[in-house]
């Protein structure tokens, strides 16, 4: 099969329908399949997925969770399901435009040294300063910090060939930061650019806040520099209290007395006091997330499956 497109949904009721169908036209005689993820939806996209597959049962299938695990975890699954030359991430709200698709895969056509081909859009609708600035934060901070470079601005929406896929599936952590984990694999990565679209239908869940945690997250997941950098912290206080003990120490030899100063003494204890909870903070969740690990669970369970040889019931 030349081409699977993995579809990632959440409460995507009122777009799947016409996203199979911009597929559909989009791609033509190309031969292909769609892999569409339910994660966990609350609406009825799992029933309009159903109505989906069973008016084309030879071009769709169909994962649903048993719950909601994450886009990451939905990606993943998609992933694992495809048997094709190429694979392409797109979003289920009609975003990222269909047509975009056969671009990407003349490229790699065209191209055996590329091994993926990454969108990017640089005037993202509706996207204020504060959220661009968070972002251009984010990029910068985790290229300070992290080994692994990630391109600014470059989204999920991605075509892979087969061997590039298969690196991806073999790295079998639950915490999953897929754009971390896309340029750790490495490979030769064309980047072009694509226009967003208004949403179909539905709203955003990917609000300011998940954004924040999936940043942190990924911070996490890629870079122990914080970890260094606490520890770096704690000798630099330890030093200062050090040469501030001997000053004290001095001035009480001299003057016969101890130095006042409870507003500075009371401000330094309130201060160190913040860091090492911060540290401390810092420590727990690296150790958190090594205690997840070690328990192997799936990044998914599946509750049913649909155009599959083996069908859950």
């Amino acid at each position: 099969m030349k081409l699977n497109v993995i579809i990632p949904c959440y409460n995507e009721e009122g777009n799947v329908e016409l996203l199979q169908k911009k597929l559909a036209e989009a791609l033509g005689e190309t031969d292909y399949r769609l892999i569409f993820i339910n994660d966990g939806s609350k609406d009825n996209t799992y029933k309009k997925l159903k109505e989906v597959y069973e008016k084309n049962p030879n071009s769709v299938q169909v994962i649903n969770f048993s719950r909601n695990f994450g886009k990451d975890a939905a990606i993943f699954a998609g992933l694992e399901a495809t048997d094709a030359d190429y694979s392409v991430i797109i979003d289920g709200d009609l975003q990222q435009n269909p047509k975009y698709l056969l671009d990407m895969m003349d490229y790699l056509d065209n191209h055996e040294d590329i091994d993926i081909v990454a969108m990017v859009n640089k005037d993202r609708l509706k996207e204020g300063f504060i959220t661009k600035f968070f972002k251009w934060g984010f990029y910068t901070f985790m290229n300070m910090i992290s080994d692994v470079k990630l391109a600014k601005g470059v989204s999920d929406f991605r075509m892979f060939r087969r061997n590039v896929v298969e690196a991806i599936c073999s790295l079998p952590e639950n915490n999953r930061f897929s754009k971390g984990i896309f340029s750790w694999i490495g490979f030769e990565t064309h980047v072009m650019e694509y226009k967003v679209e208004a949403r179909n239908a539905g709203k955003a869940y990917f609000n300011f806040s998940n954004q924040w945690k999936y940043a942190f997250r990924g911070i996490i997941s890629f870079s122990v520099k914080p970890l260094r950098l606490a520890t770096i912290l704690g000798f630099i206080f330890a030093f200062v209290a050090f040469i501030y003990m001997i000053f004290i120490l001095v001035e009480t030899l001299i003057n016969g007395s101890s130095v006042p100063g409870f507003p500075t003494l009371l401000t330094a204890i309130l201060f160190l006091g913040g860091v090492q909870l911060m540290a401390i903070g810092l420590l727990g969740e690296y150790m958190s997330r090594t205690y997840l690990e070690t328990k192997k669970r799936p990044v998914y369970i599946a509750k049913s499956k649909l155009g599959f040889n083996e069908d859950l019931l």
